[in-house]
């Protein structure tokens, strides 16, 4: 019951702070952008030419990617400094100190501001998402093959570092959390790239970084399964023979690597507990 207390206080304070709102406004301006941009796909030439359906699908698939990547980037930067000073932020301000000296248990405490901050991001990546996926559909005709699959992988995406940053938030201060966090899924991103153009140049060292990193905090391993749900048949067959970038995917996440992410996510969101859990208020 106190867990879902904290949770409802957390997602006041965000309404309280006029985050929702501003996010909520900022995304429909991009998605109004964007749907202006796929509207004009279908009246492009080349060659002098009118594209033909499939080459509409094709532009259409390619600019859905790049949108969903900045999408990816936003829902990943917004999950890190809404969870840095979810905790950090309670203790510098002896905030924490008023609730646990209530009959608060400190695993509530953490369970609470978690779900608070990830019931919200959940609401709103499926509200996004599904909405660019519809307006991309209405003005060229195109829909990703699995897009629920897509959804589903943008959001633990964010959800994976929301629960690193909120690990991280238990020991050092909120803006440290914060820069660590960012500079890690940085880094996992670029790893990801390492590990392509390892494939490309069959250099198994660089190629074993991308599959480290893959591992190490899974957003890029991530980021790939929703390419592979989004994108068209054909630019998995040209990832398939070493072509593959930060917008191909040559094959989706195998069970056992969605059973890792699981693992990570548990095993994480139970580290930040036994670390909160063992240190001084």
């Amino acid at each position: 019951m106190a867990t879902w207390v904290i949770a409802s206080v957390t997602w006041r304070e965000l309404v309280r702070r006029k985050l929702v709102f501003a996010l909520l406004a900022l995304t429909a301006i991009v998605i109004g952008v964007t749907g202006w941009g796929f509207s004009r796909v279908p009246g492009l030439h080349l060659d002098g030419q009118p594209l033909t359906q499939g080459e509409i699908h094709t532009a259409a698939a390619q600019l859905l990617l790049l949108v969903m990547f900045m999408f990816s980037f936003v829902l990943a930067l917004t999950c890190a400094f809404l969870a840095a000073p979810a905790v950090a932020g309670d203790l510098e301000s002896g905030v924490a100190q008023g609730l646990l000296a209530r009959p608060l248990r400190r695993r509530e405490l953490i369970l609470g501001r978690w779900l608070g901050l990830a019931l919200p991001i959940t609401v709103y990546t499926v509200f996004s998402t599904t909405l660019e996926f519809g307006l991309v559909h209405w003005t060229t005709g195109y829909w990703p093959g699995q897009p629920i699959a897509a959804e589903a992988a943008l959001l633990v995406e964010g959800l994976v570092l929301l629960t690193f940053t909120l690990a991280l938030s238990t020991r050092i201060s909120a803006i440290t959390a914060g820069v660590i966090a960012v500079i890690a899924f940085g880094t996992m991103w670029l790893g990801g790239v390492a590990g392509a153009f390892g494939q490309v140049f069959h250099n198994n060292a660089i190629t074993n970084v991308g599959v480290v990193t893959h591992f190490l905090i899974p957003t890029d391993g991530l980021w790939h399964a929703a390419v592979y749900a989004m994108e068209p048949s054909a630019f998995a067959t040209e990832a398939a023979r070493g072509l593959g970038s930060s917008f191909e995917a040559a094959s989706g996440p195998t069970a056992g690597y969605l059973a890792w992410v699981a693992v990570w996510l548990v095993a994480v969101l139970g580290l930040a507990l036994f670390s909160f859990q063992s240190r001084e208020a």
